[in-house]
């Protein structure tokens, strides 16, 4: 997925979902903003059409990115899937993936602290959005060899880290 960005100047702005609304403007994705704490995207990738969200809690200074996947987690292979997280989430630098028991979603989640002094440039908002998306990108193949493919969860996180050398 190529990301587009904004300009490299702090906008002067009150909500940091405002810098996240001129990123999904400047990729010309399909979003919607009902208030001034919720954002949402369609991001378009290799794999899949991501949900992004993101939420913001003024009272904290707290922005949370959530990027929801469309597979869902049928309850006999709920167990295999809280492994394969486990696996996955102890290979990541930022952010976790999590499965939510209400709906079966599985989804990638971020959190970031804007205290009241600062304002989201559109740097760090780019790289939220690429960090979401780039982390769904690179272990979504994992989630699909567990849930369709019959491989366990180390078989999965293994066939799906292989680095590949050369160019075709």
């Amino acid at each position: 997925m190529t990301l587009t960005q904004t300009q490299d100047t702090v906008l002067e702005l009150s909500n940091p979902l405002d810098a996240i609304e001129a990123l999904f403007e400047a990729n010309e994705w399909t979003f919607e903003r009902d208030s001034n704490e919720e954002i949402t995207a369609i991001v378009p990738s290799g794999w899949c059409d991501y949900q992004l969200r993101f939420f913001w809690r003024e009272q904290e200074g707290v922005l949370q990115a959530v990027n929801m996947f469309d597979l869902k987690v049928p309850s006999a292979k709920r167990a295999s899937i809280c492994e394969t997280l486990a696996l996955i989430n102890e290979r990541l630098w930022m952010g976790h993936f999590e499965s939510w028991t209400d709906g079966d979603a599985l989804l990638y989640r971020h959190a970031t602290y804007i205290d009241e002094d600062s304002q989201l440039s559109p740097n760090h908002a780019h790289a939220l959005v690429q960090t979401a998306v780039g982390e769904s990108d690179r272990f979504y193949p994992v989630f699909q060899f567990v849930l369709w493919a019959g491989k366990s969860p180390a078989e999965a996180v293994e066939a799906a880290m292989l680095d590949t050398v050369g160019s075709a």
